[in-house]
């Protein structure tokens, strides 16, 4: 059997990540895994009490790594809670931050058998990384992850809003040409 291309094992789609029916979905966590506004304030009210407990007995994540729990009440079997850096302008490794949450997320994925996965776009709500910037950057460590990954079968982006989506998606479309 051949692999499917890596690209074309991504799709974005607009709707609410809580309710994606994947085996894991990507919580854009915070360091001390407390829950907060934006998909991480979400995927904790949807996804009940259990989370929360399990984030604390984890305790502590830094930027640019994940951890895994389970999903509480939510549709997917886990949630990878990975955490994105804040934007300072590029200047404090924001980008190899931003790769390394994204390859962390994946490769947890496949160490607990997941073969799909759904993601925020990390690091651009409440954290400040310009959607323009991070989009191709998150894109292209998905990508060379999936690469590394096969039995990964889909990496869904899962956006909020119209605006993010084309951001997302035009961001592909560069990395194709």
């Amino acid at each position: 059997m051949t692999p499917i291309e890596p690209r074309r094992r991504i799709e974005f789609v607009l709707g609410d990540i809580t309710k994606e029916t994947v085996d894991a979905i990507v919580n854009a966590a915070n360091s001390g895994l407390r829950g907060g506004g934006g998909v991480d304030g979400a995927i904790h009210r949807a996804g009940g009490p259990e989370i929360m407990e399990e984030c604390r007995r984890i305790g502590h994540c830094d930027p640019g790594d994940a951890v895994i729990t389970g999903a509480g009440r939510l549709p997917a079997r886990f949630v990878i809670h990975a955490v994105g850096p804040v934007w300072k302008g590029g200047r404090n490794d924001e980008e190899l931050l931003l790769i390394s949450c994204h390859e962390q997320a994946l490769e947890l994925a496949r160490e607990h058998g997941c073969l799909t996965v759904a993601f925020p776009a990390i690091s651009t709500g409440a954290y400040g990384y310009p959607p323009e910037l991070a989009a191709p950057i998150a894109l292209r460590a998905v990508i060379e992850a999936l690469e590394r990954l096969p039995m990964i079968e889909k990496v869904r982006f899962v956006f909020v809003d119209e605006n993010l989506l084309e951001i997302y998606r035009e961001a592909l479309a560069h990395l194709k040409a």
